[in-house]
């Protein structure tokens, strides 16, 4: 249980962020991309895609390891019945938080957000402009 309580180096967490940050602006610049430079598309678009396999991949793994020692250790049931937690309780708790600290997701949804609007205020301008 010790190794699934440990979360990811900080350079492992910046690093998934970074490719998710540029999956992002990669998929959000195609239509940009399109009436600059068409021959960029589909390279661009490969690139998107694996990372973001990569990247959600990674989400999917980090998730699910949340899930299963919650579940396994039983936590929700023992916090709703009001049970005294074991020092394990206690461990795989400030795993869980610890990860959720630590985690870029929220700074990576409003990353997505502000490249999408901006991309679709761009896609519009340039569309108007020709």
């Amino acid at each position: 249980m010790k190794n699934a309580l440990r979360t990811f180096p900080k350079s492992i967490i910046l690093c998934s962020f970074v490719v998710g940050v540029l999956c992002a602006l990669c998929f959000r610049s195609l239509t940009i991309l399109g009436k600059v430079n068409p021959d960029w598309v589909r390279p661009v678009w490969y690139f998107a895609v694996i990372g973001y396999i990569y990247f959600f991949a990674y989400r999917f793994y980090i998730s699910h390891k949340r899930k299963r020692v919650i579940k396994e250790q039983g936590l929700l049931l023992k916090l709703r019945q009001d049970n005294d937690l074991t020092r394990e309780d206690k461990e795989v708790m400030s795993y869980v938080l610890s990860s959720l600290v630590k985690s870029k997701e929220g700074a990576n949804y409003l990353i997505i957000f502000v490249l999408s609007v901006l991309a679709i205020i761009i896609d519009v301008i340039i569309n108007n402009l020709g």
